[in-house]
């Protein structure tokens, strides 16, 4: 078993604008991914299994509604918080931050900001401590970057509501304890539903075969006339608003992951280059590795600099959507070309398990696409800049 030999790169001195909180949070998380997540990571991804022994340590470093208030079992941290925690799990893995973001921002923040009181005290604390589990259903096998044409739908029946349709690509589904899902009612608006495993009709199958985040548990979400009690339907927000306004929180979280994943490749690629030696001397003494290192720490540094700033207009609720694609868009390129020049540095060795790079090559290649495509994002920062939609 290798040794985490990670050493995070601050080439201008951010740390200075951080507080003490924040230094202190992503400490304790950093020193959590070196010692429960480096050691197994690599096997788990070669087993496509999820180690469900880290979900007890992703509650302690508080990776599960780090912004939910105290009160609800949350850490009551700032978004900047949210965002390192965020930035030291997807250095670990893509796959164990997407189970972390997930569980945050998709199923504990609807509910936190959508529900009712007896929703939020029934559900988030268990959340919270990792005791249940969750998932967030929108993607549909024919309804991926257009969700507003979902064919989910719940029906009134007096008592309850009757659930039908199917979800697919849907992180943490095989497992979950308790699903937010969105469908349409009878009027074609789009409701939240908490779905709870055990209710007839509800299965999770797995999704098997990937080659990409394969130390996460991806499923299906399928409704075979599944009775919804009408206490389990979030009232404080509907319309295609209420699922896009969770997905804003996880891209801003993943905006921050993928910095881990470039700051994990880099710092890989780097100490390898001073350690091989060729043509008498080490690579990294070479033009052409100096130009890669250079480049990728360039924009590292770029990366990080946006994300800061983007989470002090989080923090003052200033920022919007769009800045929020922006980063997320940028930030997920940025790390796939750094992965794919540290795996070149390494050469024959980047494509093996003894290193995590082909690893983060995979798992960014679901990054670059779930959450909104490389490609949507563009479009929604030039509806922005123009005040024209292309998707109409």
């Amino acid at each position: 078993m290798s040794q985490d030999l990670f050493q995070a790169p601050d080439y201008y001195q951010l740390d200075e604008l951080l507080t003490e909180e924040h230094i202190l949070v992503r400490n304790a998380a950093r020193e959590w991914v070196k010692k429960e997540v480096s050691p197994i990571i690599e096997e788990a991804a070669q087993q496509a299994k999820f180690p469900k022994s880290i979900i007890s340590g992703l509650a302690e470093i508080g990776a599960f509604g780090p912004y939910i208030p105290e009160e609800y079992g949350g850490a009551g941290l700032d978004q900047i918080s949210y965002g390192l925690i965020m930035q030291e799990i997807e250095r670990g893995d893509s796959g164990v931050r997407s189970t972390a973001s997930v569980q945050s921002s998709l199923v504990m923040y609807p509910i936190w900001k959508y529900g009712n009181e007896a929703q939020r005290q029934k559900y988030l604390p268990k959340l919270a401590s990792g005791e249940f589990l969750g998932c967030f259903g929108l993607t549909e096998p024919d309804h991926g970057s257009n969700p507003g044409g979902m064919t989910t739908n719940i029906k009134d029946m007096g008592d309850y509501y009757l659930l039908n349709g199917a979800k697919m690509w849907i992180s943490n589904a095989p497992f979950a304890d308790v699903a937010v899902v969105w469908a349409k009612n009878e009027e074609g608006r789009i409701k939240g539903v908490l779905v709870e495993r055990g209710m007839e009709g509800f299965s999770t199958p797995e999704t098997h075969n990937k080659w990409s985040l394969r130390a996460s548990a991806t499923g299906e979400l399928i409704f075979d006339n599944v009775k919804i009690p009408k206490e389990n339907i979030l009232p404080n927000k509907d319309g295609l608003g209420a699922p896009l306004g969770c997905l804003d929180s996880a891209r801003y979280g993943i905006a921050w992951g993928a910095i881990g994943a470039a700051m994990d490749c880099y710092d890989t690629a780097l100490r390898y280059a001073k350690q091989r030696i060729q043509f008498g001397k080490p690579i990294a003494g070479m033009q052409l590795q100096q130009k890669k290192l250079a480049e990728m720490i360039t924009e590292i540094t770029k990366a990080q600099l946006l994300t800061w700033r983007l989470g002090v207009l989080r923090n003052e609720n200033r920022a919007t959507t769009a800045q929020i694609s922006m980063a997320k868009r940028n930030n997920v390129d940025m790390a796939i070309h750094i992965a794919r020049e540290a795996r070149q540095i390494l050469g024959a060795m980047g494509i093996t398990g003894e290193y995590s790079i082909m690893r983060h090559i995979m798992n960014l290649e679901s990054v670059i696409t779930y959450e909104g495509t490389h490609d949507i994002h563009l479009l929604i920062t030039g509806m922005d800049i123009t005040g024209i939609s292309a998707f109409k």
